[in-house]
């Protein structure tokens, strides 16, 4: 399979994500302003996981641009991926439509955990494949983000059951970290691109 098969693939996943949970937006029973104040909730965290599917969807295009080939194992790591990026309307409709309550919160924090794990492994199958000299092994280095998001999450899953909100506030600043634009693979693939025309 061509890298812009697994691609296309993918873009065609996480489009349908993002329409399911615009679908789960319903309109309401009145009129006025005033009767969308109950659905802030609903809003806020479909506004919230809107975010990480699109972080999601521009990391995964500038890591796909650093395969050469395409693996069985760099496949079976990005349905992992599209399978824990697939819960999220599940878990914002849920977190939303029960006011933000702890149980529901603490799931949407374990799917993030979790599609974040599945990342990581997509990242490792693709090292595997490519090696350890690769455009990709060369862009990531430190990858502090990467490693600091998890452990925000593992902070932010228990607080749910304390303060849900709180634990909201943790999801959206490792939203916020990943909305500034990461350049490192871009970076790397210039680089690369620079030697071999040398």
């Amino acid at each position: 399979m061509s890298k812009n098969r697994l691609e296309a693939f993918s873009d065609g996943v996480l489009a349908i994500i993002i329409t399911i949970m615009v679908l789960e937006l319903r309109t309401p029973p009145g009129a006025q302003f005033a009767s969308l104040r109950p659905l802030l909730p609903v809003f806020s965290s479909y506004v919230l996981s809107f975010l990480y599917i699109g972080i999601y969807w521009n990391n995964h295009h500038h890591l796909l641009h650093t395969i050469q080939r395409v693996s069985a194992g760099i496949l079976w790591a990005n349905l992992h991926l599209l399978f824990w990026l697939s819960l999220f309307p599940f878990a914002t409709a849920w977190m939303g439509g029960t006011n933000v309550a702890p149980a529901p919160t603490a799931l949407y924090g374990v799917i993030l955990l979790l599609a974040a794990i599945a990342y990581y492994i997509l990242q490792s199958a693709i090292l595997a494949t490519e090696g350890r000299t690769s455009v990709l092994a060369a862009a990531l280095g430190r990858d502090w983000k990467g490693k600091l998001s998890p452990v925000i999450y593992l902070t932010a899953v228990p607080l749910a059951f304390v303060r849900p909100w709180i634990a909201n506030g943790l999801y959206a600043s490792v939203a916020l970290l990943w909305l500034v634009p990461d350049r490192r693979i871009e970076r790397a693939l210039r680089t690369h691109e620079h030697e071999k025309s040398r």
